[in-house]
């Protein structure tokens, strides 16, 4: 099971450490392939006085402090074709954001490195058309048809996050699970799922009481990993604490799904 955990954002070198230390367990399980992310730039923030992260010099820095520490694999966001080359040299998977799944410039930048590819479904798609958006990425890495077996090769994975349901909130279909599953390896992102756009007056908020029993549905639905923010405390988290879980409920929430999985 892939499974990619860490905070929203770079908040300090401290902090991240901090969480970085309490994922080790992740890394040294056996059914878990494991991926520890963090953004240097949250580029969408609602308002622009949210906190957005360190930028990308100093960001790269410390994600490569924490691979160099803990040994993990990385993840992060580009949001600009101009990112991808240098966040390539520093972390193993490239996260495409959810508001930028159809940008084909970045897509195809993206595809052109040697870096696994996560595109984030955005909350406005219908998931049969992210096949548009894979083959985007697959062409440009010498596929030239949509197939789970193509997208493993091409190492090219898929994100849900909820879709738009009316003003300030986000719905599940467990159906899309499937649907992109057929195209290529999805990963549920549980947190992300629960989180309320704009829901916090010029921030967002989020229900995370429903992060486990949504990612519980997903591991029963069938999907090839998990995505979870995390912090040591999510109310003073600098970005979407709302929708984060505290380092036990991870723990609790992992050990659930892997359990699930083996049925």
């Amino acid at each position: 099971m892939i499974l990619i955990a860490g905070p929203c954002v770079i908040e300090s070198r401290d902090n991240l450490m901090r969480i970085a230390e309490n994922l080790k367990k992740y890394e040294q399980m056996e059914d878990i392939e494991f991926y520890f992310k963090a953004s240097f730039d949250k580029a969408n923030r609602t308002s622009l006085e949210s906190f957005r992260g360190p930028g990308l010099e100093l960001g790269l820095k410390l994600l490569q402090d924490v691979q160099k520490e803990f040994g993990f694999k990385l993840l992060t966001d580009v949001h600009e074709v101009a990112q991808v080359k240098a966040v390539a040299e520093v972390v193993d998977v490239l996260q495409i954001p959810a508001f930028l799944c159809r940008q084909t410039d970045l897509l195809v930048e993206a595809a052109r490195t040697k870096r696994v590819v996560n595109v984030k479904k955005g909350q406005f798609m219908n998931p049969a058309d992210m096949e548009y958006s894979a083959l985007k990425v697959l062409k440009t890495r010498g596929y030239d048809e949509a197939t789970y077996e193509n997208s493993q090769k091409a190492r090219l994975w898929l994100t849900e996050r909820g879709s738009s349901f009316g003003y300030g909130n986000l719905i599940v279909d467990m159906r899309s699970l499937l649907i992109m599953r057929e195209f290529a390896p999805v990963i549920f992102d549980a947190t992300h799922a629960v989180q309320m756009p704009g829901g916090a007056g010029g921030k967002s908020s989020g229900k995370r009481e429903f992060v486990a029993p949504l990612a519980r549905a997903a591991a029963g639905v069938g999907v090839d990993g998990f995505f979870f923010e995390t912090h040591f405390d999510p109310s003073i988290a600098l970005s979407d604490g709302a929708n984060m879980l505290k380092f036990d409920e991870l723990y609790s929430t992992v050990n659930t799904i892997l359990a699930i999985q083996h049925l």
